[in-house]
């Protein structure tokens, strides 16, 4: 089913990924996208594969400058946005002994201090125009610590607290959604050396995204046999959580 003539997507972290899936996805129901990511080649390529009528619009999610400009230019260009998807991230597996402090500070600016940044001028551009979806991707790794996960998870957490904050606060006419997903195949999860227990691909990934950014629901999770899983792990004492998780991973 094909989406409305007239919506508009941003999708920021388009270039690889679940992001360049969705953007691809979008593309075939007749959706007109605006793609950001850092890689200005990387958005070129993808908007001729997507037949060359989307906006580019290079992003560093880290720098408030740039997020300014990039606001600005939307509205210049006097661009409604109907969906606005933070798919932006940097991982790699690390444990506290071996974590490398400056890849950690490069990581909390992009995936923590990135999305308080996109989330703010968003929100504040969709009250202007008074109607909108933010949808921000968090993760599993939110639900529950995991060993070699920092300082990944860690920031993946604070997303999810800061979602839940934005939906309390929002006004009707602006729709929150946060986006938790499984393990999704990509050049970032190929970094991990343990065995990751349903692993989708992006397309499928995808698919899950933009179904469930249609129901009422605040948080689109998938795939359900493993989050449900975590979930009820999250729900017990910590001494049978940690005991279980530990043996997992």
């Amino acid at each position: 089913m094909p989406v409305a003539p007239q919506e508009t997507i941003w999708i920021v972290g388009a270039s690889a990924g679940i992001g360049r899936a969705l953007a691809q996805l979008y593309a075939s129901k007749g959706a007109k996208l605006v793609l950001s990511a850092r890689s200005h080649e990387a958005l070129d390529a993808l908007n001729q594969k997507l037949g060359g009528s989307h906006v580019v619009m290079p992003l560093d999610v880290s720098d408030r400058q740039a997020m300014d400009q990039a606001i600005n230019t939307l509205k210049t260009n006097q661009l409604c946005i109907d969906r606005a998807i933070f798919m932006a991230a940097i991982y790699k597996p690390q444990s506290i002994e071996t974590m490398d402090l400056d890849f950690a500070d490069q990581l909390l600016r992009v995936n923590v201090l990135g999305c308080f940044i996109f989330g703010k001028a968003i929100f504040n551009f969709m009250k202007q125009q008074s109607h909108g979806q933010i949808a921000i991707c968090g993760s599993v790794a939110a639900y529950q610590g995991l060993p070699n996960g920092q300082p990944y998870s860690a920031s993946k957490a604070a997303i999810q607290n800061f979602t839940e904050s934005l939906y309390l606060e929002a006004p009707q006419t602006i729709d929150i959604k946060l986006i938790s997903p499984g393990f999704v195949r990509t050049r970032t999860t190929d970094l991990n050396e343990f065995e990751m227990p349903h692993l989708m691909e992006p397309n499928e990934a995808a698919v899950a995204i933009e179904k469930g950014l249609k129901t009422k629901r605040f948080e689109v999770h998938f795939p359900k046999k493993f989050t449900w899983q975590l979930k009820i792990l999250a729900l017990l004492p910590y001494r049978l959580s940690l005991k279980i998780i530990k043996t997992l991973f």
